[in-house]
């Protein structure tokens, strides 16, 4: 099997390449590697601590233990890899990382030569990033490595009987902090008891966001004290049932506020020119009287978690599509979430369509439905944003517990 993956990386490599002429993303997927390289140059002989991620999600994981590093050992490089565009984009100027570039393809050549120029003290894997060749060349090299804020499931590979090379793989890690107990008990089932139950770090990210300050003035102004509902992270599955409940059964001092995923000029254009209500764009915002419209579309990025704190109720996207997205960052500001249906891969919605204090609807009907109500019942609307809250609350942590292990290994 390990020849086999070796041979699937090999032909990705021309496969990407070729299919980067006709996809925007696949080009900064394959464009952004030709730098690494060069990027990670500066590293060379530098007491470095390397942090990798997926995507978005996993950096916000990240997030909390590159600040904590960063503060308690300050000599040292912060390096951060990211595997996809979507994360690396907006994350590329983060301030506390020395370098941020993408992680190359997990190549026996290019896992060796990375090591090799890198050389970290200490290699932090998140959630479920799990590279053969890379935690191989860790291995080799003796090099301490851990899995934060991470998730197993029966379905990886690691618990196949097909599974031993990704497995073995897996001996790279001198620990595993993951999320649960389910996670625990897989990786025990295939003798892996170096295992701590920490929680997910994100919850220590999200708690911080109520220390900083929120405060936007052209929101304030929009919102003119008036309920407000905020849309983040849709796509247009979420922006169909939220139109049709903003043409149809909106009230004239009701707000909306709505950030899509996808901010190209053409779905803009064709989000506005569906809403039948009073709409401006963030983009064209200057010298307008913000206060006499109804929905605002946020045509930008980096300002979505100061936006939900002028919300009475979010609404998160994705869970009507194929992959639900962050639903602490509103949750901590104890307002009530709605979120689609496709949710089961995603601890913190389960645990709080669980317990009430999330939402989640399937079609139109249901949506409507509950809108409504929440808009008009203030107590409920108050019960179920004090049960997100207090779910946050309830799961700091994860980040002193792991940065306790790291102290013993720096």
């Amino acid at each position: 099997m390990r020849n086999v993956y070796n041979l699937v990386v090999y032909i990705s490599k021309y496969l990407l390449i070729f299919l980067s002429h006709f996809n925007k993303k696949i080009k900064l997927f394959v464009d952004g590697r030709k730098e690494t390289f060069s990027k990670i140059g500066q590293l060379q002989n530098k007491n470095t601590i390397w942090l990798h991620v997926a995507s978005l999600g996993e950096f916000e994981q990240a997030r909390p233990i590159i600040e904590e590093l960063k503060h308690t050992y300050p000599t040292y490089k912060i390096l951060v890899t990211f595997f996809s565009p979507s994360g690396y984009e907006i994350q590329k100027k983060y301030k506390l990382a020395d370098v941020i570039c993408y992680l190359p393809l997990d190549s026996k050549i290019n896992a060796k030569q990375f090591i090799e120029i890198v050389n970290p003290k200490l290699a932090i894997f998140v959630k479920y990033e799990f590279w053969p060749n890379f935690l191989n060349e860790l291995k080799k090299r003796q090099i301490p490595t851990i899995l934060v804020s991470g998730i197993l499931r029966e379905k990886h590979l690691f618990f196949k009987s097909y599974g031993g090379f990704m497995k073995n793989s897996l001996d790279a890690f001198h620990h595993f902090f993951v999320q649960n107990e389910a996670s625990k008990e897989l990786l025990a089932s295939i003798n892996f008891n170096n295992v701590s139950v920490a929680g997910d770090t994100r919850f220590d990210r999200v708690s911080k966001i109520l220390e900083q300050d929120n405060s936007l003035d052209f929101i304030a102004q929009f919102k003119d004290n008036k309920y407000t509902v905020v849309a983040g992270s849709t796509w247009p599955e979420d922006e169909g049932v939220l139109i049709n409940y903003i043409n149809n059964n909106a009230l004239e001092n009701e707000k909306f506020i709505i950030a899509p995923h996808n901010i190209n000029n053409e779905a803009i254009v064709q989000l506005k020119k569906a809403i039948a209500k009073k709409t401006v764009l963030y983009s064209d915002k200057a010298h307008k009287k913000l206060g006499n419209y109804q929905v605002f579309i946020i045509d930008t990025i980096g300002i979505l978690t100061k936006v939900y704190a002028y919300a009475n109720l979010a609404y998160v996207g994705g869970g009507l599509k194929t992959g639900l997205h962050n639903i602490l960052e509103p949750a901590t500001f104890g307002i009530p979430v709605i979120i689609g249906d496709k949710f089961s891969n995603f601890k913190e919605a389960v645990d709080l369509v669980k317990i009430g204090g999330c939402i989640s609807i399937q079609n139109q009907k249901e949506f409507t439905e509950n809108m409504l109500q929440l808009r008009g019942d203030k107590n409920y609307r108050t019960l179920t944003g004090t049960i997100n809250k207090k779910y946050i609350e309830d799961n700091l942590g994860a980040t002193k517990q792991i940065m306790n292990y790291l102290k013993t290994q720096l």
